[in-house]
């Protein structure tokens, strides 16, 4: 199988495209850099650092190629706040960009990953694709928009599309970027360092985290897997844990006390979102294998940005 991986050099990206060509595939990445290091990309696979909304540049990496995962997007749900044209600009017009280039050269499917903010506050913990969305941020909006251009264009044009709704992913190589850091290795980081973790709101929400490798099952999986043309598919571990609850697993991995901060002068995002895997297990074979403390514990033991930051015990 000839692979394309757009935002093939960030945090999901990059384990994606190990794992296909550990697997054999001939794997090409088009990444911006914007948070992306290509250093972590397996020898063999061919990069090319180029913006996902340049159509010409499409046009030639797209050549011979079965299977389009696009993963190029800004994810950040805060900072989305803040920058809503940049995120429509990138995560909608990337993506129709991207849906006119497969349509023009030819692929046999698209493999999209969304998110599971689409879904908004809804009545129940536990979501499944059937809910109506109710985006309240213009990422999860964003995402939405790609989902419907994907299976609009898709339709008319004759590839396949699948649309997995990533929940909160993580693991080693996730980025720490100074502002609208990810809530795992932010907090990792701070537990670790003996600085200040800070909490919105009471630490009650709920949220499914999901590692990183267990995404990466579900999108290989998606490449081949029947009968999910114009399919949403979510993809997490299918367990919910509160903010509180994932600080207490932090502090067993860390073997150090969390100094925990409630700022609740700020919203704390939505109350809960968890999977339901269902249709993830009858269409793709999908079912996580890492519980939450086991991918802690492989994200401190992994990751070089944790390695010096780990507490010394005795032999």
């Amino acid at each position: 199988m000839r692979v394309l991986i757009t935002g093939g050099a960030g945090f999901i990206g990059v384990h994606l495209a190990n794992e296909l060509y550990r697997r054999g595939h001939y794997v090409r990445v088009l990444d911006d850099l914007s948070a992306g290091d290509p250093e972590r990309l397996q020898t063999g696979i061919t990069f090319s650092r180029g913006d996902v909304r340049d159509v010409p540049k499409l046009w030639s990496l797209l050549q011979g190629v079965d299977v389009v995962y696009h993963l190029a997007a800004r994810v950040s749900v805060p900072a989305s706040l803040l920058y809503p044209r940049e995120y429509n600009d990138v995560n909608v017009g990337g993506t129709v960009a991207l849906l006119e280039a497969c349509r023009d050269v030819g692929i046999r499917r698209m493999v999209l990953t969304s998110s599971a903010p689409i879904y908004g506050n809804q009545t129940t913990e536990i979501v499944n694709e059937e809910m109506p969305p109710r985006p309240a941020v213009p990422y999860a909006v964003s995402k939405l928009a790609a989902e419907q251009y994907m299976f609009n264009i898709g339709m008319h044009s004759g590839f396949e599309t699948v649309a997995l709704r990533i929940f909160n992913a993580y693991g080693p190589g996730q980025p720490l970027p100074p502002s609208h850091a990810p809530v795992i290795p932010q907090f990792m980081q701070q537990v670790l360092g003996r600085g200040s973790v800070v909490v919105f709101g009471d630490g009650r929400q709920i949220r499914d985290f999901v590692f990183v490798d267990d995404v990466v099952q579900a999108l290989v999986s998606a490449a081949d897997a029947p009968h999910v043309d114009r399919q949403i598919i979510n993809v997490g571990s299918g367990q919910g844990a509160t903010i509180n609850e994932l600080i207490g697993v932090i502090e067993k991995v860390a073997g150090r006390s969390a100094n925990v901060l409630h700022n609740t002068e700020r919203p704390s995002g939505l109350s809960r979102l968890v999977a339901d895997l269902e249709k993830a297990k009858q269409l793709l074979g999908y079912q996580p294998q890492t519980e939450l403390f086991a991918g802690l514990q492989r994200l401190m033991d992994e990751d070089p940005i944790f390695q010096h930051l780990r507490p010394v015990t005795d032999a």
